[in-house]
């Protein structure tokens, strides 16, 4: 238990030294010069598209243009980008293409909307992220700023339902108790690269001397991929706090969150050891403290450390909650939250080992 006590406090240092030392973008960062094509990739988007375009919209005239792929859709999603396309000559959808084989669906219409982009930078944004307000430019501004040429803000959670509060949290928790943020402003080591892939900002010149998603063609995370990629080949790649200027809401309900994880939370890790033990490890640390504090609740005085592992978890929820806006009382739960964590874990090896493979929007992936 000791060890076990020594891992939760570890974890939890790690969590409030990137609340307070990892820094945010400006909302109101001084305007740039540059040219900005926003690339939305889309693949039955009709319910999510019309508020991310419209907030796309809103965007200065340094927004050159906002393009949409439609990658084979079967709703109403091209129909959608055609009617914005009428309010605002900067929108426009791109008609699909066979997928190639080797490439996974995202990675790939990314690289078709880069193929078709004419900014100087542009900006990826998946369909279900909105952006705050006129702040395209001012992530331009602080990517220069910073002198970096690629940018991801990692995106605020929008956060509804009670499945939404009790579990999409975990994202940042699995992140930024084990991802030293702050240091990764520091060192441009390729295995500090992280990005969010429902924002990611590049510079179109470095963008196209590494290989663009090409590097990044069969990963599930190209996301991280393409932000370890780009620091190999010597260029600088940051993550920074990006709630002010773009929020996500990722799933709508606990079965869209278990089918939305289960289909890249094995595929995640590119060994089957290091799965394991990160289950092992979430498990050790934040759930089986709670059984074994209330077991020795009838035992009197005894070992205090199942109680102290239990108040780390819960103070990792709290400073995280503070930080990125979650509700408090959620925090509480973590045991809970953390024990359907390692279900959905187990279910996703299962599908990916056993099951042949897990589908999502009408593709299988198998690793």
């Amino acid at each position: 238990m000791v060890v076990i006590l020594a891992a939760a406090i570890f974890m939890l240092a790690i969590a409030v030294w990137n609340a307070i030392a990892w820094p945010a973008i400006q909302q109101q960062g001084a305007a740039s010069g540059s040219t900005l094509s926003i690339l939305i990739p889309a693949r039955n988007e009709e319910e999510n598209l019309p508020e991310c375009l419209e907030a796309a919209m809103r965007q200065s005239p340094s927004v050159c243009e906002i393009l949409v792929y439609d990658d084979h859709s079967t709703d109403r999603t091209s129909a959608v980008v055609a009617d914005f396309a009428r309010r605002d000559p900067r929108v426009r959808v791109l008609p699909p293409v066979d997928l190639p084989e080797g490439w996974h669906g995202k990675a790939f219409a990314c690289s078709r909307l880069a193929e078709a982009a004419r900014g100087e930078w542009m900006l990826f944004l998946d369909a279900d992220a909105r952006l705050t307000g006129d702040v395209a430019a001012s992530i331009v501004a602080e990517a220069e700023a910073r002198a970096v040429t690629l940018l991801s803000p990692w995106p605020g959670l929008e956060l509804v339902g009670a499945a939404e509060r009790l579990l999409m949290p975990l994202l940042n928790v699995v992140v930024f108790t084990l991802f030293p943020a702050p240091l990764s402003l520091r060192y441009r080591l390729p295995s500090l690269g992280l990005a969010h892939g429902a924002c990611i900002l590049v510079r179109r010149q470095e963008y196209e001397m590494v290989g663009g998603h090409a590097l990044v063609r069969g990963e599930i995370f190209e996301d991280t991929a393409l932000a370890r990629a780009w620091r190999a080949s010597g260029m600088a790649g940051i993550c920074l706090d990006g709630r002010r200027v773009v929020r996500v809401r990722m799933y709508r309900s606990f079965s869209g969150i278990w089918r939305g994880f289960q289909k890249n939370f094995y595929l995640a890790f590119r060994r089957p050891a290091s799965f394991w033990l990160f289950l092992f490890l979430h498990f050790a640390v934040f759930v089986l403290p709670a059984p074994l504090a209330l077991a020795s609740l009838g035992r009197g005085a005894g070992d205090p450390s199942p109680w102290l592992a239990l108040a780390a978890g819960w103070a990792i929820r709290l400073t995280q909650a503070a930080r990125f806006g979650y509700p408090a009382w959620s925090a509480l739960a973590h045991p809970f939250s953390e024990a359907v964590l390692i279900a959905l874990g187990v279910s996703s090896w299962y599908r990916v080992r056993l099951g042949g493979g897990v589908e999502w929007k009408g593709r299988r992936y198998r690793g």
